[in-house]
């Protein structure tokens, strides 16, 4: 530390470089993955509107946060990143924890058959949620 820095200067001081850096947007999507086995066998077109409409509706709630209008300001790097749950009850467990911890999503429900299909969350730092999303691995 150099003389006449007060720890206090220090720390606005890293506080303003880190606020400086860019800040990565990344909006998470959580699809069932039952759907595309026996007995839905849902083909993949399918899914993929699931997870199109979840994310839409997502992005059109939260239009006015300053993380989602950040993230469609610049269209070509926004981030998706497609987990899948092995079932409806998972799905709907991810739902209420998101609920619980303020975590704005869209649980998406196929109508007119009120199917849970999808949670899409509002673009987020992955730092803010990836701790309610580390359970799910990837959608293959």
């Amino acid at each position: 530390m150099h003389r006449g820095e007060s720890p206090a200067f220090l720390l606005v001081r890293k506080m303003a470089a880190s606020s400086a850096q860019p800040q990565f947007l990344v909006q998470y999507l959580v699809l069932r993955k039952d759907l595309s086995r026996a007995p839905f066998s849902w083909p993949a077109g399918a899914l993929v509107a699931q997870a199109c409409h979840a994310a839409t509706a997502a992005l059109h709630i939260h239009r006015d946060h300053p993380h989602t209008e950040a993230y469609l300001r610049d269209l070509g790097r926004m981030r998706k990143v497609v987990l899948e749950a092995p079932d409806e009850n998972t799905l709907k467990e991810l739902a209420e924890t998101l609920q619980q911890k303020n975590v704005d999503h869209m649980l998406w429900l196929e109508q007119p058959e009120n199917i849970a299909t999808c949670i899409a969350l509002r673009p987020y730092p992955k730092e803010e949620v990836n701790q309610y999303l580390k359970k799910f691995r990837l959608f293959k």
